[in-house]
């Protein structure tokens, strides 16, 4: 005797997720996809490399940082990320947003990424100028020498095959894996959870979090901020990831020129008057608002796709 409700006719039956069966809130996921994903990522992928390379290789061996950061962005961002959406969902694809996008938005976003760079950088030079107490001075120097020295030794280039390695290594592969987890994976969970601009807000906060820099915290949320209107916007998780990488790659770029990274076009923030980089700011205030209102009005409300399991 069969003892299930009948099925009403013309009625899909959808299964349930994971999330569901058990009744997990899509927040309450995110924040646990995210614990984990950290301690892999942070923690277990930290003690392997330690264990593999040693703390003097990592300090002075470009290579060894290079490969710690190819291997584990795959295997412990990436791969988990991808695994775990399947808790979520029963249509990966459709819940990670990658449909095909247009072209068009695969390259204005690069005229939004640099000009966003450039506002980024206006900020970073009055964001030095801000005093620091006499007694926190060294332990901020400190810090700040330690971000920078690992950021050169991991963009650094001699020769143009260096350079393409660096820019797949530093610049493809974060942007696809970083993407998959936080606007992929963390803002749609977010956004079912606390709607879109929330989801969005609270994913690039998480995401300036995450990279551990308090020096960048103000950048880094700004610009998750940006990727995460793109992929919403967009309809397509491919659109953050192009921008994603076309930020990474200008630094490569630049750093293999010798070129100041984000100041590109106005030069070294400590060779200009606050007037000139209060009109520079103003100038690629522009650019970005034109840029952006470019895929405001070439994706309609009706090109948003709306929740899918």
């Amino acid at each position: 005797m069969n003892d299930d409700p009948p099925a009403i006719a013309g009625e899909a039956l959808v299964p349930q997720t994971f999330l569901e069966r058990h009744g997990i809130s899509p927040v309450l996921f995110a924040f646990i996809s995210l614990l984990v994903i950290f301690v892999l990522y942070q923690m277990v992928g930290g003690i392997i490399t330690f264990l593999l390379f040693g703390a003097a290789s990592l300090t002075q061996n470009a290579a060894a940082i290079r490969v710690a950061t190819f291997v584990g962005q795959i295997v412990f961002i990436l791969v988990p990320t991808i695994g775990m959406t399947g808790l979520a969902t029963t249509e990966r694809a459709a819940f990670l947003r990658l449909r095909p996008p247009r072209w068009d938005l695969l390259v204005v976003p690069f005229f939004g990424i640099f000009s966003l760079q450039q506002m980024l950088q206006v900020y970073m030079s009055f964001q030095e100028r801000v005093p620091v107490p006499e007694s926190l001075r060294p332990i901020v120097e400190q810090l700040k020498h330690l971000f920078e020295e690992t950021y050169k030794i991991l963009l650094a280039s001699s020769s143009v095959p260096e350079l393409l390695f660096v820019v797949f290594v530093v610049a493809l592969v974060p942007a696809v894996a970083e993407e998959f987890l936080f606007r992929g994976m963390v803002q749609r969970s977010l956004e079912r959870g606390l709607g879109a601009r929330r989801g969005i807000i609270l994913t690039a906060l998480i995401f300036a979090l995450y990279h551990l820099n308090p020096f960048s915290l103000v950048p880094l949320m700004s610009l998750g901020l940006y990727l995460g209107f793109l992929a919403y916007r967009a309809g397509s998780l491919w659109v953050s990831v192009a921008a994603h990488f076309y930020n990474n790659g200008v630094a490569c770029i630049a750093v293999y020129f010798g070129m100041e990274e984000d100041f590109l076009v106005s030069g070294k923030p400590e060779t200009l008057a606050p007037d000139t980089m209060l009109l520079t700011f103003l100038a690629f205030s522009v650019v970005f608002f034109l840029s952006t209102y470019y895929v405001v009005r070439s994706t309609a409300p009706s090109n948003v796709p709306t929740e899918a399991g």
